[in-house]
This record gives structure tokens, sequence and C-alpha cells, in this order.
């Protein structure tokens, strides 16, 4: 069997075969592939995961741009109320400004009263200062008065003396004549009512009754008069001066009588007073006379 000169022979085939390309490189290759596979696969698992967290932040951004937008506006807010609070706080101050300057006048108003209240209070204190003393000087004089008015008495009871009156009871101090009766007056013992009555068809008021003076004797100091009192008329009849002269009032049986003395009888007219219980005051009262009573020799 020939061989042709152009088909190799096995020889040939394996020398060709060992001049061809390495497995080394093949094996080269196949790493190199799968390193480019695997960095693939984790540059995209990268990608992926960046995406997510750029998806992430971007979320985030517009959630802090909302925030922030939400910030800005309170903060517009809280400006605008500062401006006004600012506003307000001036017109407070000037408000304020206002009260003090006020208070200030107020109080200086206050010390110049005070200093007037305390001038005129020197001056009222002065004033009663000078009064006092001289209320404690006229008092130390009304002392010394009460004092001699004391003595007087003292002096003057033994020129006054007791008499059985008209009507047989013991009259009170008797008084001769008008000192002696203001004696008796300031003794203040009962109320006494000096008269002078004349000789007249006219009865004459005497404290609470009437007197009708009906007949007189100077010569002798006699005199007889008619006295009106409770509706009813009571005549005196020949009574000497300083004799007392007693009746007695409705309601007044027990107690003690009223009284006459008179002083002097003149040529038609008696001077003399009446005195009267305390208790008594004017209770009787003076009978209307409608004529004098005819007098007897």
């Amino acid at each position: 069997m020939s061989i042709s000169p152009n088909v190799p022979s096995p020889q040939d085939s394996y020398h060709y075969e060992n001049t061809g390309t390495p497995r080394w490189i093949a094996v080269l290759f196949g790493v190199l592939f799968v390193a480019l596979a695997a960095m693939g696969f984790f540059g995209y698992t990268s990608q992926s995961r960046m995406s997510q967290e750029l998806a992430k932040a971007q979320d985030q951004n517009k959630t802090l741009s909302a925030q922030l937008a939400q910030a800005n506006s309170s903060l517009a807010d809280l400006r605008g109320h500062i401006e006004v609070t600012e506003q307000k706080v001036g017109m407070t101050q000037s408000e304020l400004a206002q009260a003090r300057s006020r208070a200030e006048s107020i109080r200086k108003e206050q010390v110049a009263a005070a200093q007037k209240f305390g001038s005129q209070l020197s001056e009222v204190q002065k004033d009663s200062e000078q009064k006092i003393g001289a209320v404690a000087t006229d008092l130390g004089g009304a002392k010394k008065d009460i004092e001699t008015t004391r003595n007087d008495l003292e002096a003057t009871k033994g020129k006054l003396d007791r008499a059985q009156g008209d009507m047989g009871v013991m009259s009170g101090l008797i008084a001769h004549n008008h000192d002696d009766l203001e004696d008796l007056k300031r003794r203040g013992d009962r109320n006494y009512y000096e008269f002078t009555v004349a000789k007249t068809k006219t009865a004459q008021r005497v404290g609470p009754v009437q007197i009708t003076l009906n007949k007189v004797d100077p010569k002798k100091s006699r005199y007889t008069m008619t006295v009106f009192v409770d509706d009813r008329s009571i005549e005196k009849r020949d009574k000497t001066a300083g004799e007392p002269v007693q009746f007695y009032v409705k309601g007044g049986r027990g107690a003690a009588p009223y009284e006459m003395v008179v002083f002097d009888v003149g040529k038609s007219q008696i001077t003399g007073y009446l005195s009267t219980p305390k208790d008594a005051g004017t209770g009787g009262s003076a009978a209307t006379p409608t004529a004098a009573p005819a007098t007897k020799p």
C-alpha cells in the first residue's frame, strides 16, 4: 500500500499535536473566565446593593428634605413670633416706663402729702397742747372755784337754819335773803324759784304755781296770799316773813311739801322764793283763778 506523500503519518500527527496550544493556557483561560464570571456576579451583586442603598439614601434624603422644609417653616413661624414678641416687649417696656413714671409721681405726691400732714399734725398737736394747757388752767381755776364754793357753803351753813313750817313739817334750810338763796341753789338739794309778787287781783306764776297777794302789813312783816295749784286755791293767812309756808300738791302726800319763804314784806309787794322737791319738778299744775278771793281785814 503506498502512502501518499500529502497524508501525514502518525508520528507527524503526534508531532503536530505537540506543537499546538499548551494546556495550561486553556486552564488559565478557564480560570480567567471563572474569575471574570465571579467578578461579574460580584459586580452585579455590588451594583444591586449599591442601587438599593442609593434608593434608600434617596428616600432618606427626601425624608430629610421634608424635615428640613418643615424645620424651615417652623423657623419662619418662630421668627414671626419672635418679631411679634419683640414688638409686644417694646410696647410693654414703654408701658412699664410710663407706669414707673406714674409711680414716681405718686411717690412724690405721697411724700409731699406726708410732709404736709406731718406739718398739719404738728400744728394740731401744738394747738392741742395749748388748748389742753388752757383747759388744765381752767380746770385748776374751776377746782379752786369749787373749793371756794364748798368753803362758802360750809361757811354759810351756819347762817342757814331750819324751822317748822305752818303745816307742822320741819323745813329744809331756809334762806333769809337773795345771797342765802344763791347758796341754796348751789347746794342743789331742791328746785328754787325766786319771786316778787305785787298786790293785784291778777295771779302771778311762780314756778309750777300761781300766787295772788291779798294783804300786806309791812310794820309787822305779815302778809296774806292765795296759792293756786292742782285746780284748787290755798289761802295762807297772816304769815310772817321768814316763816316756811307749806302745801302739798296732788300725789305729794308722804313726800316733802312745797315751801314758800318771804324775805321782805313791802307796802304793796312781797319778795321771796318757792322751793319744790327735786323729784317733783314742775309736777304741780297751777289752777287758773277767775278772780282773787276777797281779803279779810
